[in-house]
C-alpha cells in the first residue's frame, strides 16, 4: 500500500445525526479528500461514520476487527479487514498501521487507544514524526490535568478544533 494510513480512534455508540458521528463522517471524508487510507476497528459509530465518510470520497478503509467479538461484523464500508484474535492485538495492529493519528471523543475504550499511542510517544517507542491529534475540545481537560504531573507530556498530543485542521496537521506533519 502506497497511500499514507490514519487510523481513527472513537466510540461504537455515536449514532447517525449526532454531533460525534458528523465529527467522524467529516474527518474521513477529508481524510479520503486528501489521498490517505483511513484505519479504525470496522465496526460502528465513529468507526461506521468515518469509513461511510472515505468511502463517500472514493477512499479505502482497513477496519481492524476482533474474533473476541463473536457477533461483530465489520461495517459495510470497510475495504479491508484485518481481523485479529484480542483486543490487545487489534489495539497493536490499529497502532502499527498509523503513520499518524485522529482521536474522537468516546469512553474508555477510546481512552485505553489514547493512553497507549500517548503513552508509547512519551517513552519514545513511537515514530517522532505520527502526529496524534486530538480532535474537538473533549480531550483538552484531560491533556491539562496530566500536565498538571508530566508537563513534558503535553508536547506530544495536539488538539485540532475540527477536522478541517486536523487533516491540515497531519499533511503538514507528514510533509506531503
Amino acid at each position: 500500500m502506497s497511500k499514507k494510513i490514519i487510523t481513527i480512534f472513537g466510540t461504537a455508540r455515536a449514532r447517525p445525526g449526532g454531533a460525534i458521528f458528523t465529527l467522524a463522517y467529516e474527518t474521513g471524508r477529508l481524510l479520503a479528500q486528501a489521498g490517505f487510507t483511513i484505519a479504525n476497528g470496522g465496526y460502528g459509530g465513529t468507526m461506521l461514520a468515518a469509513a461511510k465518510g472515505a468511502a463517500e470520497a472514493g477512499g479505502d478503509i482497513i477496519g481492524v476487527t476482533c474474533s473476541a467479538f463473536k457477533s461483530g461484523r465489520a461495517n459495510e464500508y470497510v475495504t479491508r479487514e484485518i481481523v485479529t484474535g484480542s483486543l490487545d492485538e487489534r489495539l497493536e495492529k490499529l497502532v502499527e498501521l498509523g503513520q499518524a493519528y485522529i482521536v474522537l471523543p468516546g469512553g474508555t475504550g477510546t481512552l485505553l487507544e489514547l493512553a497507549k499511542v500517548w503513552e508509547l510517544k512519551n517513552k519514545g517507542f513511537l515514530e517522532v514524526d505520527k502526529t496524534i491529534i486530538l480532535l474537538g475540545g473533549y480531550w483538552k481537560r484531560l491533556v491539562e490535568l496530566i500536565a498538571t504531573e508530566d508537563v513534558d507530556s503535553s508536547r506530544y498530543v495536539k488538539l485540532a478544533d475540527g477536522p478541517k485542521r486536523a487533516v491540515e496537521m497531519i499533511i503538514k506533519s507528514l510533509e506531503i
